[in-house]
């Protein structure tokens, strides 16, 4: 049954790569992805798999109840694009100014979209129930995935699984851990408010742009100096913002960052860090600040049992040459929350284009679409095998 599913996958690549290719010209920023959504309901309604709209906000849910009994697993595609120019100098290059897939999303929707093709002409031989589960707004917290749950939608599934197509890592390399897989994801925002001057008077300012300085400095002893060498914590300053003037000291300075961990316990504990090293710093200067800590996704933690279940099906597959059990990636994914409610795992399927090695999140950010057959392939073996668990 699995070898004629494959075989049927493998038809389907054409109109797999279309579908993403057609994706990839309309993108939508998350939260805002209303004609992406309609056009998955679409492919539905014309499939007649019974399907809900709006779920969480812009999630689409389909449900492909089999003919023989089973359990209830879900398969999850995220949607949304990224507010990136696509530079990339190709056909189906972004039609969307400012707007682009820069992550993949485009094509695990295509992947997806094929696979409940394909199962639909196998309804009455499946067993259990198939959730496609297409997810808006991964890419900006708070994420589609946490309303999703709160809506009582999964409230009903087994298992959960899910694939990232990843274009760093090479075609028909299927990479996952039994353990923490992607990192905590937070944000926070500090603004400084010193005192401005003239350029030649320092002695009469308080320099928000120095004070600004020694903090990015002294926050990076969180990691070198407040946390075990063990436990893996990144702080990042990605933006500063101070100053109009070359000749005028900067009253007040805006820094923007993010912070990436493990560990769940380790959360508080940087907060707390982050407040007392901003407190000493300003108050040493004489300045005032706002602080405003934005508490992201959690670190994605697979469960074991599922994920050596990934690794055990990858052999069936043909196409899967190795798979690797990394260390987790320090980028964010809210899948995390599907697996703090219900048991399964996530994984990356290989996706890299030799001739476009741009990571993701790069306005030149491509796919080798041939990886999205392999991740159809590779969710339907996890389903199946589920049903064996």
């Amino acid at each position: 049954m699995l070898d004629q599913i494959h075989q049927s996958i493998d038809k389907l690549y054409s109109e797999m790569v279309e579908i993403r290719r057609y994706l990839h010209q309309y993108p939508e920023i998350s939260f805002h992805e209303t004609k992406t959504a309609a056009f998955i309901a679409g492919h539905y309604k014309k499939l007649g798999i019974p399907y809900e709209t709006k779920v969480g906000g812009n999630g689409v849910i389909a449900t492909l109840k089999g003919g023989k009994p089973g359990k209830t697993i879900a398969l999850r595609a995220d949607f949304d694009a990224l507010p990136i120019q696509d530079e990339k100098d190709v056909p189906y290059r972004s039609k969307i100014d400012g707007v682009m897939h820069a992550c993949g999303h485009d094509g695990h929707t295509a992947t997806l979209l094929s696979l409940a093709k394909v199962m639909k002409d196998y309804q009455y031989e499946l067993p259990g129930t198939i959730v496609f589960l297409h997810q808006h707004a991964e890419e900006y917290a708070p994420g589609g995935a946490k309303p999703i749950i709160e809506s009582g939608a999964i409230d009903h599934v087994d298992a959960v699984f899910g694939t990232h197509l990843w274009a760093t890592t090479p075609l028909g390399v299927l990479q996952t851990s039994k353990q923490a897989f992607m990192a905590g994801a937070d944000r926070f925002e500090l603004t400084i408010q010193g005192k401005g001057g003239h350029g030649a008077y320092p002695h009469e300012t308080k320099d928000a742009i120095v004070i600004g300085s020694q903090l990015i400095s002294q926050l990076q002893q969180i990691v070198s100096r407040r946390v075990d060498p063990l436990d893996t914590v990144v702080v990042t300053v990605g933006i500063f913002e101070a100053g109009e003037a070359f000749n005028v000291i900067a009253d007040k300075a805006r820094l923007v960052g993010t912070v990436r961990y493990i560990n769940p316990t380790l959360q508080d504990k940087i907060i707390s860090e982050m407040e007392a090293m901003i407190k000493g710093v300003c108050t040493s200067n004489d300045a005032t600040y706002s602080f405003d800590y934005i508490k992201g996704y959690p670190p994605l933690i697979n469960h074991a049992s599922e994920a050596e279940l990934l690794l055990e099906i990858a052999r069936n597959i043909e196409d899967i040459k190795e798979t690797q059990e990394v260390n987790p990636s320090m980028a964010g994914e809210d899948f995390a929350y599907y697996l703090l409610e219900k048991p399964g795992a996530f994984f990356f399927t290989g996706a890299q284009k030799h001739e476009n090695p741009y990571p993701h999140h790069h306005p030149k950010f491509d796919i080798d679409e041939r990886s999205m057959p392999i991740a159809a392939k590779t969710l339907i073996e996890a389903y199946y095998a589920y049903q064996e668990k």
